[in-house]
């Protein structure tokens, strides 16, 4: 039973056996490619200002070596595309990549659905960090927030990990139980904070919430090597994630070494979700409905899954966070409330789904 459940896991290296099945879901990371593109170009394009997709591709065409276009378009025009909305676009694309990657990675470590990125206690130790951050001096605040979130959440973990260890071992549910432990410990904290920070207490609630409305740059720069090697190294341990989907017990037997695919992979997992949320703040939803709803339409296989969930996750975010500040605008929307209406209905969802395989 244990082989025939590894057949379908982990599928063989050549695409002879399921040609259909490989060939479908390589295109579909080709479509979802093209479709990211699409999106980061149309949503470039949206905002309060509007601009004509003529005169936006004629500016992205004036960019490139060896091109010469004839500026038709005010300067304003350049900087709102990118110095303003293009870094909003693209830091936002990339927490979406982390977080359904991070989702997804929590899911088949967990083997439950409803695991996501927060579950052991970094969205609450990025928080306590960050409403430190905003109790310091004005001065010192844009550099001390994300550094101080970024911190918060890895000790948070690292803290969890400590507590759940047994010995060279590291059960999952005793991982959870301490995460859910420290989580509410850090939150009561933070809560404290938040009463006593005065007039600070906006800033506060509104990184709590998400907002990309001052993303810059340097911030792109800042996330992008933390978020592309923590994403390699969890699809390189992509077949080991497959195989640990039967049993810890199985997989060992097959070669695996279960405890050390198990710290890696939380450790990646942690490193990009700590670098998603450090300059934007909490966005929920994204890392449960992303990876469950690729699993549903392309199969279990981490090795695809989790391409697809980094331009969904991507795709995603970025039309959430464009509804965030189109929808009222001039008035911004947080963007987490915008994933929190969408994703809660699936959340309701995946539960109801649970409760069904339960009884």
């Amino acid at each position: 039973m244990a082989l025939e459940l590894l057949k379908d896991i982990t599928i063989p290296k050549t695409a002879t056996a399921y040609p259909l099945q490989w060939r479908s879901r390589v295109y579909s990371i080709v479509g979802l490619v093209l479709l990211l593109g699409v999106i980061v170009v149309a949503t470039s394009a949206t905002g309060s200002t509007h601009i004509p997709f003529a005169t936006l591709w004629n500016v992205l065409l004036a960019k490139l070596p060896f091109v010469e276009v004839e500026p038709t378009w005010v300067s304003s025009v350049e900087t709102i595309i990118f110095d303003i909305r293009m870094p909003r676009v693209f830091l936002a694309g990339l927490v979406g990549a982390a977080l359904a990657v991070a989702g997804a990675t929590y899911q088949g470590l967990f083997r439950n659905p409803l695991a996501d990125p927060y579950l052991i206690g970094v969205a609450q130790g990025a928080a306590l960090g960050a409403v430190i951050g905003f109790l310091l001096p004005v001065s010192w605040q844009a550099a001390s927030i994300p550094l101080l979130a970024f911190a918060g959440a890895l000790v948070a973990v690292a803290v969890v990990y400590s507590i759940a260890k047994v010995g060279k071992t590291l059960p999952m549910t005793t991982l959870i139980l301490a995460g859910v432990a420290l989580g509410a410990f850090l939150a009561a904290i933070t809560s404290y904070l938040m009463i006593a920070s005065g007039d600070k207490l906006h800033g506060i609630i509104s990184w709590l919430l998400g907002t990309f409305s001052l993303t810059s740059w340097w911030q792109v720069t800042m996330v992008i090597p933390y978020i592309f090697i923590g994403i390699m190294i969890i699809w390189l341990h992509a077949r080991p994630l497959n195989v640990m989907q039967l049993d810890e017990e199985q997989a060992q037997q097959l070669g695996i070494n279960v405890e050390q695919v198990k710290l890696i992979l939380l450790g990646a997992a942690t490193l990009i979700t700590a670098a998603a949320v450090c300059f934007c703040g909490i966005i929920g939803f994204v890392g449960i409905i992303i990876p469950h709803a690729v699993r549903l339409v392309w199969g279990p296989d981490h090795r695809f899954l989790l391409p697809l969930a980094i331009f969904a996750g991507a795709s995603f975010l970025i039309l959430a966070d464009t509804a965030a500040r189109t929808l009222l605008a001039p008035t911004e929307i947080p963007v987490g409330a915008i994933t929190a209406f969408l994703g809660a209905p699936f959340f309701l969802y995946l539960l109801r789904q649970k409760k069904r395989a339960i009884f």
